[in-house]
C-alpha cells in the first residue's frame, strides 16, 4: 500500500484560519481608525431624523406658453435642482414633482442648508446681457468716497489686472448717462431707439396701443432712475414680465458687498448654453476665480458678444450673468472668448463656488414661484426612530435567544459574527456620509433590521451543515471542512438574490426607498465579508478545544443528542464455502 504523499492535506482542508481573521482584523481596526480620523463618528441623518427644510415651488409658464408646464420640463427642472442643491454638498436632499405643476425640495439640516435654501429659490433662466450703464442702488445722490471702491470681476482667457469699479453715477447724471447707453449700439450691432429715431406708421396702425420710441425710452429711463435697489420689493419687481429680448434694468451686489442698479440690453447667450463651470484657483496669482466652458452653440454666442463688449469703454465693456431678475456678477471683458474663459476679480472660496454653481445648474426649463418654505422638526422622526430600533432590539434579542436554545455553544459564533457585522456596518455607514453624502433616514434603519434576519440565517445554514456531518458519524474537525463547501454554495446563492432584490429596488425608486436598497445591499455583501473571513475561520479554531472537539453537552454538537449513526466501518466479505457431494 503506497503512503500518502508528504504535505498533501484531505479534500475541504482548512488552510491557516488565523490569516483570514488577521484580515478582517485588520480591516475593522483600519475603518474605526479612518473614521476617528475624519472626525464624522456618528452617520449623517437624512431630513425625516435630523430635521431640514420642505420647500414647494410651482411651476409658472409665460403668457402664451402654457404648454411648457409639461412632464419633460418639469423632470428637467428636478434633475437641474438636485444637481445645484448637492453641488453644495448637501447630504440627501430629495427633489421630486408632485401633481403637474409643483416640486417639492428636503433639504436635510446641515452646514450648507442656508445657501440651498437660497439657491433652490433661485429658479428662474439664466441669462447673460451686456451692461449698457450703472448707477448707485437708490435714486437719491450717493457720496463717494476715494478709495472706498472695490474691483470688480473681470473675464478673460486668464487672470487679469484688476480695474477700480464704474465710478457711482449721482441722481443728476444718471439720465445722461441712461440717454447715451440707449443711443449707442448694442451688442449685436443694432442700434437702440431712442427720442431722435422716426418711424413711418402705416395708414392702419394704432399708434395709441405701440408705444412710440420716444416713450419707450422715457418709461424705461424713468423706471432706471427711480428704481431703488435697496428696497426688496422693488428688487424683485425689477425685472417682472420682461423677455429675453428686452432691455431691461436690474439690481445686483459689486465685489464690496453693496447694491447697483444696472441698464442691460437684450440676452445674448443663455444659461443653457453653459456647458460647466467650477471655481479653482488660478496658479499665477493664486486667487479664486470660475472656470466656464460652453456648448458648441454657446461658444459661437459668446464668441460674439465679447467680441464686441471687449472694444467698448467701461462700464459697456462688461456683460451681466442674471439669475431671477437679478445680477449675480457683471465681469469685464478684456479680450475676445469662445469655448473656455475665467472670472477672475475679488472672489473668496465661498463666492466663487456659489457663481460657478449657479453658472452649472442655474438654467431651468420653466420658472417657479416659492409656495412654502416649511422648518421640518426631527421630533416625529425620533419618535419613529426610537420605535423602530425598540422593534430592532427585540426582534435581535428573539434571534440571540432562539439561537442560545437550540445551538447553546455555537450561539458564542454567531453573537461575535452579529457583533463584527454591526460595527463593520456602523462605520462604513458613518464614512459613507462624507465622501458620498450617504445619509441614514428611517426606511435605512429599515434595512439594517432586515439584514439582522439574512446574517442569522448565513449562520444557521452552516451550522446545520455540520450537525448533518456529525448526524453520519464524523467528528468534528473534518464535519466543519466538509460542511463548508455545501454550506457556502447556500450562502452565495441567498445572499445573491437578496442584493439583486436590493440593486434592483434602488434602481427602479427613488427617494427614501433608496435608503432602504442601499443599505439592504450594503449589508448583505457585508455578510458574505463577515462569514468568510469571521464566522468560518473561528469556527474552526473552535473545533480544536475539548469543548466543542468532544462534543460537550452545552456546545450544541453532542453526537448523542444529534442522533449520530456509528462510524461507518468496511467489512471484507468472504465467498460463502460450497460443499461438493462425495462421489459414492
Amino acid at each position: 500500500m503506497a503512503a500518502p504523499k508528504k504535505g498533501r492535506r484531505p479534500a475541504g482542508g482548512q488552510s491557516r484560519p488565523g490569516r483570514a481573521l488577521a484580515l478582517i482584523l485588520i480591516a475593522m481596526v483600519a475603518l474605526t481608525g479612518g473614521m476617528f480620523w475624519s472626525g464624522h463618528t456618528t452617520p449623517r441623518l437624512g431630513i425625516d431624523l435630523a430635521g431640514g427644510t420642505s420647500i414647494t415651488l410651482k411651476a409658472k409658464a409665460e403668457p402664451g406658453q402654457e404648454s411648457a408646464v409639461n412632464e419633460t420640463n418639469m423632470n428637467t427642472a428636478v434633475g437641474i435642482i438636485e444637481r445645484r442643491v448637492n453641488g453644495l454638498g448637501v447630504s440627501e436632499a430629495e427633489v421630486q414633482t408632485q401633481g403637474r405643476e409643483n416640486i417639492i425640495v428636503n433639504i436635510p439640516k446641515g452646514t450648507n442648508e442656508k445657501q440651498a435654501r437660497e439657491q433652490v429659490g433661485t429658479t428662474a433662466q439664466l441669462y447673460f446681457r451686456p451692461v449698457l450703464t450703472v448707477a448707485a442702488a437708490s435714486p437719491e445722490p450717493a457720496p463717494t468716497a476715494s478709495g472706498s471702491t472695490a474691483p470688480k470681476p473681470s473675464a478673460s482667457a486668464s487672470a487679469g489686472e484688476k480695474k477700480p469699479a464704474t465710478p457711482t453715477a449721482t441722481a443728476s447724471t444718471q439720465g445722461r448717462a441712461l440717454t447715451e447707453a440707449l443711443k449707442a449700439p448694442n451688442a449685436t450691432g443694432t442700434p437702440t431707439p431712442t427720442g431722435s429715431a422716426s418711424a413711418t406708421p402705416k395708414k392702419d396702425a394704432t399708434p395709441q396701443a405701440t408705444p412710440t420710441p420716444d416713450a419707450a425710452t422715457a418709461a424705461l429711463q424713468q423706471k432706471f432712475t427711480t428704481l431703488n435697489c435697496l428696497d426688496p420689493k422693488q428688487r424683485t419687481a425689477a425685472a417682472e414680465g420682461t423677455k429675453p429680448t428686452d432691455t431691461i434694468v436690474a439690481c445686483g451686489k459689486n465685489a464690496a458687498d453693496q447694491w447697483e442698479k444696472y441698464l442691460l440690453g437684450p440676452a445674448e447667450v443663455e444659461g443653457r448654453d453653459v456647458d460647466d463651470a467650477k471655481a479653482a484657483i488660478d496658479q499665477q496669482s493664486g486667487q479664486w476665480i470660475v472656470d466656464m466652458s460652453f456648448t458648441d452653440a454657446g461658444s459661437k454666442k459668446f464668441q460674439a458678444i465679447t467680441s464686441k463688449l471687449s472694444q467698448q469703454t467701461e462700464p459697456q465693456n462688461q456683460f451681466a450673468i442674471v439669475l431671477d431678475g437679478e445680477v449675480v456678477s457683471a465681469p469685464r471683458v478684456q479680450t475676445t472668448l469662445s469655448a473656455n474663459a475665467q472670472i477672475s476679480g475679488s472672489f473668496n472660496q465661498q463666492s466663487a463656488q456659489d457663481l460657478g454653481n449657479i453658472l452649472a445648474y442655474g438654467a431651468l426649463p420653466l420658472s417657479f414661484d416659492t409656495q412654502s418654505v416649511d422648518t421640518v422638526t426631527a421630533a416625529l422622526g425620533g419618535d419613529q426612530l426610537e420605535a423602530g430600533l425598540i422593534a430592532g432590539a427585540i426582534g435581535l434579542a428573539l434571534v440571540i435567544l432562539y439561537l442560545v436554545i437550540y445551538y447553546r455553544g455555537l450561539s458564542f459564533i454567531a453573537i461575535l459574527s452579529l457583533g463584527a457585522s454591526a460595527l463593520l456596518t456602523y462605520v462604513i455607514m458613518a464614512l459613507l456620509g462624507p465622501a458620498i453624502g450617504f445619509a441614514l433616514n428611517l426606511p435605512a434603519v429599515c434595512g439594517a433590521i432586515v439584514a439582522i434576519g439574512i446574517t442569522a440565517d448565513s449562520f444557521i445554514v452552516y451550522f446545520e451543515r455540520i450537525r448533518d456531518e456529525l448526524r453520519e458519524g464524523r467528528t468534528l474537525r473534518p464535519a466543519v471542512e466538509r460542511a463548508w463547501p455545501r454550506a457556502r454554495r447556500t450562502i452565495l446563492v441567498s445572499d445573491f438574490v437578496s442584493f439583486l432584490a436590493a440593486a434592483v429596488l434602488f434602481i427602479v425608486t427613488v427617494g427614501k426607498v433608496q435608503g432602504f436598497a442601499f443599505t439592504l445591499g450594503l449589508t448583505t455583501l457585508l455578510d458574505i465579508v463577515v462569514v468568510f473571513l469571521f464566522t468560518k475561520p473561528v469556527m474552526t479554531l473552535l473545533a480544536r478545544t475539548k469543548f466543542f472537539g468532544n462534543g460537550h453537552p452545552w456546545s450544541g454538537l453532542d453526537p448523542k443528542r444529534l442522533g449520530a449513526k456509528p462510524p461507518l466501518r468496511r467489512t471484507r466479505r468472504t465467498a460463502p464455502a460450497t460443499v461438493e457431494p462425495k462421489e459414492a
